[in-house]
């Protein structure tokens, strides 16, 4: 199933309270950089197609995806026919979602989410600051065997005070809009190299998979040499979880963040 336009409002889901077996979801995320290694001196998107495929995640979680380059069709020849996201998607994810956030005249980018499972409703949060580069919160519903997981893609601003309102709405959007008891996985870009974002989203119930387990997030950046924390997952109402290990290579070539993974048990 191919994802569908945003409906106005989310639709009524059944409850996940009530005995059932667990499902365990293999989860992770990757800023793609637009398809380009650092610095954009190659075109990698086929060698990403491949790393995500060999990874085997059953949702995935994409920053800085292109939904249309004209200039950049024209200019490579194996770019791709299809949107990045339905070329990354190809036949292991029949089911993705794309949040369109940057607009300039070539065409547009922003966040995607591909999933195993169908996604029964999704919408993208305006989280942009007047003026600077648009952001978005892509929110997804899945239906994981009859359970409502509720999956957002976060990509946050570059500055500190714009981060600080951004993680505002999406504390807000937790506390607010999404129903109480059902699960969530928040991953993506948070660019929090102060480590900021826990504070704000522990206030909202969500706990950093890395930070629970490590007493600290990972970091992902630069790829070749990572110091800073600025890729996390973060979960509410989620029975176990734990961080998935994964090998820097091929990834350092791949794009200039590190992806980071996790087993997640709703």
């Amino acid at each position: 199933m191919r994802s569908s336009p945003p409906p106005s409002h989310l639709p009524d889901l059944p409850s996940v309270a009530g005995a059932r077996a667990p499902v365990g979801l293999h989860v992770l995320t990757v800023n793609a950089h637009k398809g380009f290694t650092f610095f954009n001196r190659k075109m990698i998107l086929h060698e990403l197609r491949d790393a995500i495929r060999y990874a085997a995640p059953d949702v995935v979680f994409l920053q800085e995806i292109i939904g249309e380059h004209q200039r950049h069709a024209s200019r490579y020849q194996a770019w791709p026919t299809l949107t990045q996201y339905e070329f990354l998607a190809d036949e292991l994810w029949p089911n993705f979602a794309y949040g369109r956030n940057a607009v300039y005249t070539d065409g547009h980018h922003g966040n995607a989410i591909l999933s195993k499972y169908p996604i029964i409703a999704y919408d993208n949060h305006d989280i942009s600051v007047p003026g600077h580069e648009n952001r978005g919160l892509l929110h997804c519903v899945l239906d994981v065997e009859g359970v409502p997981v509720h999956a957002v893609c976060v990509h946050l601003g570059l500055h500190e005070t714009h981060r600080r309102l951004q993680l505002e709405s999406l504390c807000a959007l937790l506390r607010d809009t999404l129903p109480d008891g059902e699960p969530v996985v928040v991953a993506g870009d948070f660019n929090d190299w102060r480590r900021r974002a826990g504070q704000v989203l522990a206030a909202c119930g969500a706990t950093e998979v890395y930070t629970d387990s490590f007493g600290a997030p990972a970091r992902t950046f630069p790829a070749r040499f990572p110091l800073l924390p600025l890729d996390r997952i973060y979960v509410r109402n989620i029975r176990q979880f734990k961080p998935r290990p994964m090998s820097a290579r091929p990834w350092r070539a791949l794009s200039d963040h590190l992806p980071i993974a996790a087993e997640v048990e709703v």
